[in-house]
């Protein structure tokens, strides 16, 4: 299966890829917008890309490098009245919500910010670069890819 890239938004002040590289891997959990479930839920794979995107931060950008470790599978904080991602609708038998495994890959020597990325030929159609955009998991091009790893180098 041909490998695909993903970007993961994160606040730094929630999680952030220095946590994601102290605890090597982590379930992406909370996710609670139908787009960017099915993302997770229908499309991604083990081994799978991911820029770790820093956002609700000055300047929000691209913090890592990260991959996907493990497929989709229920997201049992949504089963849990304490937890802050509870959903009463969400039933065992049939869950509502998903989640993966991130692992963490590497930290990018400085943010790639955004105004970097809206400023680089190439990089036009990515979704976190459009106006008003405000999903957490977005795919990424091959092409998109290629050009935000020469930036790490």
């Amino acid at each position: 299966m041909k490998r695909k890239y993903w970007l993961m938004k994160s606040e730094p002040s929630a999680y952030s890829i220095s946590d994601l590289e102290r605890e090597n891997v982590t379930c992406w959990d909370g996710v609670r917008n139908y787009q960017a479930r099915n993302f997770m839920r229908d499309d991604m794979q083990k081994g799978d890309g991911v820029l770790f995107y820093h956002s609700n931060i000055v300047p929000p950008g691209i913090a890592g490098e990260a991959v996907i470790a493990k497929t989709s599978y229920s997201d049992y904080t949504a089963w849990d009245p304490k937890d802050p991602h509870y959903d009463p609708k969400s039933r065992r038998e049939r869950p509502t919500w998903f989640m993966v495994d991130v692992q963490f890959v590497r930290k990018c020597r400085e943010i790639i910010t955004l105004a970097q990325l809206k400023e680089t030929d190439g990089l036009e159609g990515m979704e976190v670069v459009k106006r008003g955009s405000r999903l957490s998991v977005t795919p990424v091009s091959q092409e998109a890819w290629n050009i935000i790893m020469r930036k790490f180098r």
